[in-house]
């Protein structure tokens, strides 16, 4: 039956995943380009009122994908829960948190930096406000009266 209808052909099967040597290049697979840091989103002046929360947000591109270092009026702040490759939360603000903020993105390749000032307002007891976004509260601050004329 070597030559028969009711014999097999003999098929060789390739194995599912072609092997490729790490210096091999494959068709269609992307390779990122090794690029230095650069912000796509710098940080942004803003102003708050003691007792409340404020993000400063950044947005970095670069591969290897950059690691961020935040400083506060030129020292380096302590890496923490804190800070996250979007940005750098200040909770709880308060009138020593003002300053000028700058955040520095590195990679092999170079480093970007940017930098903003935070302006914290010391606020009055006479008025009590709220300010509220689609969402969420925003912050529950006092508001004086001298800022009100």
């Amino acid at each position: 039956m070597a030559d028969g209808l009711g014999s097999s052909p003999s098929f060789c099967i390739p194995s599912k995943r072609p092997k490729v040597a790490k210096d091999q290049v494959v068709p269609g697979a992307e390779v990122e380009e090794p690029t230095p840091p650069v912000f796509t989103r710098k940080l942004r002046k803003a102003a708050v009122g003691t007792g409340c929360d404020i993000r400063l947000r950044v947005s970095v591109a670069g591969f290897p994908k950059p690691l961020l270092s935040w400083y506060h009026n030129d020292e380096i702040l302590p890496p923490s829960e804190a800070q996250d490759s979007g940005g750098l939360w200040i909770r709880d603000c308060r009138t020593c948190d003002a300053g000028l903020y700058a955040c520095v993105a590195t990679n092999e390749l170079g480093e970007a930096s940017c930098s903003a000032v935070l302006a914290i307002m010391d606020l009055g007891e006479e008025i009590t406000a709220a300010f509220v976004s689609k969402a969420s509260v925003a912050c529950l601050s006092k508001v004086s009266s001298s800022m009100l004329q």
